[in-house]
C-alpha cells in the first residue's frame, strides 16, 4: 500500500484536533497499545510511534494510588505540557491549584493521590491587570465561561498524556461538583467572583495494573464526516449491543446483568443516571455560577 493511501486512511479514521489523535479504533488501539503484536499492528495500517503509543495507553485509575511522592521535576514538566494546549486567545483563562496534601485533596475532591492539579475557569488574573491600566473588563458570562471551559480542559488533557508519558497515572474526577461546593471555595480560598472550579485531576502510580483497559466507541453517533448523521433504529441497536458485550469494557460495571437487566444501558440509566427529572429549582451549582457571575444575571 503506497504512503499517499496510506495517509488517507489515517486522516479518515482519525480526528486531529491540535495536533493530537483522537477517536482510534479498537484494533488500532490495541496495535498502539501493544506493538509487539505484528496482527494488530499489520491489521491497523496506520503509523505507530511513541507520541501515539502514549496516547493510546492512557487510562484511569480509581483511587488505587501508591503513597509514592511524585518527583518535584515531574511535576513541573506536567504544568509546562498543560500550559502549552490551545486556548482561545492566548488568555489562559484558568488557574491550576496544586495540592499535595492528601487530607486536603480528599476533601476537596473525594480521592487522594500523590498530587492533586485543580484546574479553575478564572479571570481575576485578567480583570486585575485590566484594572491596573485603569480599563474595565468584564469576562462575558456564561459565553466566557464556556471558552475557558474549554482552553481549561484541553489544559486537563496535556497533562494527563505528558504523566502518562512519565509513568503516572491520573484521575480527572468533577467530584469537587458533589457534596456542598462551597468547601472547595473554603479549603482552597477561591475568589468568589470570576473564578470557579472545573476540574480536579489526581496523579500518583497505580497500586496494581489494571486487567483491562476501558473501552471506547468509534464509529456512528460518535465521529461524524461532513454533517451531522442521525443514528438509524440499526446504529442504535448497534451501540446497545456494543455496551452489552462485556469483552468491549464499554461499561462502568459488569454485574450489571446480575440484577434482571436485559440490557447494560437498562442498568445505566435505571441505577446509575436514575433517570433524570427536570430540575424544579435553582440547583447548588447554577446559584454558584450567579455568584462567580458567570451567569448572565440580566436574563434570569
Amino acid at each position: 500500500m503506497s504512503e499517499k493511501v496510506l495517509r488517507r486512511l489515517f486522516l479518515k479514521q482519525s480526528a486531529l484536533l491540535g495536533g493530537v489523535l483522537l477517536f482510534p479504533t479498537s484494533v488500532q488501539r490495541r496495535a498502539l497499545a501493544h506493538p509487539q503484536d505484528k496482527d494488530a499492528a499489520s491489521d491497523s495500517r496506520l503509523p505507530i510511534n511513541e507520541t501515539l503509543k502514549t496516547l493510546a495507553s492512557l487510562r484511569t485509575t480509581h483511587g488505587n494510588f501508591k503513597n509514592q511522592p511524585i518527583p518535584d521535576a515531574h511535576i513541573e514538566q506536567i504544568l509546562q505540557s498543560s500550559l502549552r494546549a490551545a486556548n482561545a486567545s492566548n488568555l489562559q483563562s484558568y488557574s491550576i491549584i496544586i495540592v499535595k496534601d492528601p487530607d486536603k485533596m480528599k476533601n476537596v475532591c473525594g480521592y487522594a493521590g500523590s498530587c492533586m492539579l485543580l484546574y479553575c475557569v478564572d479571570f481575576t488574573r485578567l480583570k486585575a491587570s485590566a484594572e491596573s491600566l485603569g480599563l474595565p473588563y468584564y469576562p462575558n458570562g456564561i459565553e466566557g465561561f464556556v471558552t475557558a471551559s474549554t482552553g481549561s480542559a484541553l489544559a486537563v488533557q496535556s497533562a494527563v498524556v505528558a504523566a502518562r508519558s512519565l509513568g503516572i497515572d491520573s484521575l480527572t474526577t468533577n467530584g469537587i461538583h458533589r457534596g456542598n461546593m462551597q468547601r472547595v471555595w473554603d479549603i482552597l480560598e477561591l475568589p468568589e467572583t470570576h473564578c470557579f472550579p472545573l476540574i480536579a485531576l489526581v496523579l500518583g502510580y497505580a497500586t496494581e495494573e489494571p486487567s483491562y483497559q476501558m473501552g471506547r466507541l468509534d464509529g456512528p453517533g460518535v465521529v461524524h464526516y461532513e454533517k451531522y448523521q442521525k443514528l438509524t433504529d440499526e446504529q442504535v441497536a448497534a451501540i446497545t449491543a456494543k455496551y452489552d458485550d462485556k469483552n468491549q469494557h464499554l461499561g462502568l460495571n459488569n454485574d450489571w446483568d446480575k440484577n434482571g437487566h436485559k440490557h447494560y444501558q437498562d442498568w445505566l440509566h435505571k441505577e446509575w443516571m436514575r433517570g433524570g427529572k427536570p430540575l424544579e429549582k435553582e440547583s447548588q451549582m447554577f446559584k454558584l455560577l450567579k455568584r462567580s457571575r458567570f451567569v448572565d444575571l440580566q436574563t434570569i
